[in-house]
């Protein structure tokens, strides 16, 4: 029995069917579901359990002999969120009992960090995960800082040789976008909020660059398809003596213009720009540049080619967003 925790979430849902499509099971889903469609990026799958999260720790002990795989997802993942006390509950404190209950049991564990770890980037965007390397880097807000508070547990843990599950993979995700994202809101990915107005051939917005290195609409992003983070989750699953802290990007950095673009093409539009400055409230954090290293995920094995931003938002466009029913 194969448990993900956040499974009805983004990157989450797309595990679920990545897991179902392979044929693995029993699929048991920890999350809530609140009153919005968010449940609609499950209704696709067949499920064992689905359980919320105040009720993990029962169903732990009811039916942790049945467990084979964690995959934990879940989390508080907007960046705007400012309780800090809610997200640490939640980033950190949740995620240090079921690394203890995977140690405890003999449970392999995947478990989601992020790129937001990383700050600002001027510390360049090396995985390196030793207690050392992880002291250097600098959070920018409560959620990039709760999921380097759990890196750095992680590394002291191994560094002092405590109990560790039998596998364990955490994965710094860089710009995550596809399908059931729907349910996010502002976080969602600019590709889904900017598909219609594409659609009728209508100008998207951008901001424009301040810095004198980067062109109107030549800020980088290491954009990666959903669809690709599944695959990696899929291929560490099949290679049980891979363990370590992995940047989880494409490796290669993309424009904006480069993203909206593609999506326009994808409707068969011409791309249209309205520019408007970064507001000044954010312009002194706003990030011209992001790449992820993915050397050591490579070097640990990974073969599989990276989506570029033109052929992930085809497919997105394609198989979800012009469809009736846009969900997995």
């Amino acid at each position: 029995m194969i448990v993900v925790t956040g499974g009805a979430g983004f990157i989450g849902s797309n595990i679920v069917a990545g897991l179902e499509a392979s044929g693995a099971g029993p699929i048991c889903v920890v999350d809530h579901l609140g009153t919005g469609d968010k449940w609609k990026n499950l209704r696709g799958r067949e499920l064992e359990e689905l359980i919320e999260p105040a009720g993990l720790d029962a169903f732990l002990q009811e039916r942790g002999r049945e467990i084979t795989y964690v995959i934990h997802m879940g989390a508080i993942s907007a960046t705007t969120e400012t309780d800090a006390d809610l997200i640490v509950d939640n980033n950190l404190r949740l995620s240090q009992r079921i690394w203890r209950w995977c140690a405890g049991h003999d449970v392999p564990l995947i478990y989601a960090s992020s790129a937001a770890t990383y700050g600002d980037g001027a510390r360049g965007f090396d995985d390196d995960g030793a207690p050392e390397a992880l002291a250097k880097l600098v959070p920018m807000n409560p959620y990039g800082w709760s999921k380097h508070l759990f890196d750095r547990w992680v590394a002291r843990s191994i560094a002092n040789h405590h109990a560790k599950p039998p596998q364990w993979v955490g994965l710094k995700f860089f710009n995550v976008y596809g399908p059931n994202e729907h349910h996010k809101g502002n976080m969602r990915s600019v590709v889904l909020k900017n598909h219609g107005s594409a659609a009728r051939g209508e100008a998207v917005t951008l901001f424009r660059s301040h810095h004198p290195d980067y062109q109107d609409g030549g800020q980088m992003r290491d954009f990666v398809y959903v669809k690709d983070c599944e695959d990696v989750v899929l291929w560490l699953m099949e290679n049980r003596g891979v363990s370590g802290l992995f940047n989880l990007g494409t490796g290669r950095a993309q424009t904006w213009l480069e993203l909206m673009g593609a999506l326009y093409a994808a409707v068969d539009q011409k791309l249209q720009v309205d520019w408007v400055d970064t507001p000044e409230e954010i312009r002194d954090r706003y990030q011209y540049f992001t790449q992820a290293d993915i050397g050591r995920l490579l070097a640990a094995g990974y073969d599989r080619p990276f989506r570029s931003v033109e052929e992930g938002v085809a497919d997105y466009v394609e198989q979800h967003l012009a469809q009736d029913d846009p969900y997995r």
